[in-house]
Parts: C-alpha cells; sequence; structure tokens
C-alpha cells in the first residue's frame, strides 16, 4: 500500500516493504506526497472554471440567438429552414476546413435571401458564426474568418440542439393539422353526400308523384273520351211463339191469338 511513495527513511534499516508492517504514518505521508504532485500536474482549477464559463456563455448567446431571435418573429416554416440553413453552411465549413468555396455565400442568392436575408435575426446568427460582409469584384458576400472557427462549432452545435427539439414539435405539429384538416374535409363530405341524398330522395318522391298523377290524369281523359252508354230496352215475350210484343209492333201485323 503506496510503498513505492515511501522515502528511504520510512523503511527501517534491513527491511524489504514486502516483509515491512504498515506504518500508518508513513502511509499517510506517502498518500499526502502523492496528492501534492497530482495537484502540481493539474492546471488550476479557475484556468478550468474560466474555460467552461466562457464556452457556457456563448452557448447562451447563441441560444438567445435561436429563441427568441429567429424562432419567435418568423413563421415557424420560414425558422425551421433558416436554421437548418445555418446549420449546412457551418457543417459544410466544419467537414472541409480547407476549401475555401464553402467560406462564403452571396446574400442575393434566392435561396439565401429568402432563408438568410428576409427572415429576423438570421444574418446575425450567421456573423456570429464569423461570416462577416465583404464585397468581391463588385459582388456583395459574406465571407467566414477563420479565426472564429471555435465559435462556429459552438453555434452549429447549439442549432442541432434546437433542431433537434423543434423539429419533433414542428412534425407532431403538423400530424395534428393534417388530422383537422381531414376530419374537417370528411366532415364536409358528409353534409354534401347528405344534401345529395335528400336531393335524390326528393327527385324520386317527386317524380313517383308526378306519374301518379299522370296515370290518374290518363285515366280521367280516358274515360271522358267514351260514348255515353244507352238506357237498356224492355221486350215483351209470347211465351207460345216465341216472339216479341216488339218484334209483332214492328211488322204491322196482329199478333196471333190462339
Amino acid at each position: 500500500m503506496y510503498f513505492d511513495d515511501l522515502s528511504p527513511l520510512d523503511v527501517p534499516a534491513g527491511t524489504t516493504p514486502d516483509a515491512m508492517p504498515p506504518n500508518p504514518e508513513a502511509v499517510a505521508a506517502a498518500v499526502e506526497r502523492r496528492i501534492r504532485q497530482e495537484r502540481l500536474q493539474s492546471p488550476p482549477a479557475e484556468h478550468l472554471h474560466t474555460s467552461f464559463d466562457h464556452n457556457h456563455e456563448k452557448r447562451q448567446e447563441f441560444r438567445r440567438l435561436i429563441d427568441p431571435g429567429i424562432l419567435r418573429p418568423n413563421a415557424r416554416e420560414i425558422a425551421l429552414e433558416a436554421l437548418q440553413t445555418l446549420k449546412q453552411l457551418a457543417d459544410n465549413i466544419i467537414k472541409h476546413p480547407n476549401d475555401e468555396k464553402y467560406y462564403k455565400f452571396k446574400p442575393t442568392n434566392s435561396k439565401i435571401k429568402h432563408l438568410l436575408v428576409e427572415p429576423k435575426g438570421t444574418l446575425e446568427y450567421a456573423v456570429a458564426l464569423g461570416f462577416h460582409p465583404k464585397v468581391e469584384n463588385f459582388q456583395p458576400y459574406y465571407m467566414f474568418n477563420p479565426r472564429h472557427m471555435s465559435d462556429l462549432r459552438i453555434g452549429s452545435a447549439m442549432l442541432e440542439e434546437a433542431l433537434e427539439r423543434e423539429l419533433p414539435k414542428e412534425e407532431r405539429a403538423r400530424h395534428a393539422r393534417e388530422a383537422e384538416k381531414a376530419a374537417s374535409e370528411a366532415a364536409v363530405a358528409n353534409i354534401k353526400q347528405a344534401f345529395l341524398d335528400d336531393r335524390r330522395s326528393r327527385a324520386l318522391q317527386a317524380r313517383r308523384e308526378r306519374e301518379t298523377r299522370e296515370a290518374i290524369e290518363a285515366a280521367a281523359r280516358r274515360r271522358a273520351s267514351l260514348p255515353p252508354a244507352s238506357p237498356p230496352t224492355t221486350q215483351a215475350w209470347d211465351d207460345a211463339s216465341g216472339r216479341t210484343l216488339q218484334d209483332d209492333a214492328d211488322t204491322g201485323s196482329p199478333p196471333p191469338y190462339v
């Protein structure tokens, strides 16, 4: 136990460390020397604290630039696209630090103008990443200064943090909007179908009533076109001859009387 840290004065003469019984005072002294040595080899605590505070403040600055800086004043869809564009610009430089074609962008580019120039707070974030306006060959650019590589990495990490938080929320909101739209469309379709069914039912009923009315009117017209019925005639029979009295009257001869 800590025998390697014991000084020769701590070990009695003629005694090996393996055979020597533990000496509490010697062990405590060895532990104290080890702690002092480790403290000398470690960086001062105040340096670590200062570095942590510096990065913390920078992260907080980027977070404030995102929200409320970008997310609140802009339409949500535009704000999220702008954050993704800023992250793409930063990641291209981080992945290709020696390729200067990724070090600049033109504010007159239609996509850049739509997502970084027109929305509020987006150019401010690009400047915080390390981009600064510059003119080359009478063309405006935003150029990245490699001295701000540390800020670029922190800003990219904060963009990723925000997107990981906001994109799922947007996805849930989109699904909710789609479900609400589908329910609204279904309700409208049901109302329309009910209206069409009612109209068809009314049309069918009206047709049946018309057909019944036309049938009644046709029957009435047929009855009106028939000739009037003649009254029935009364005939008197002669039981013996089988002739009627009308027949005898027609011949002008008196009926035979037997």
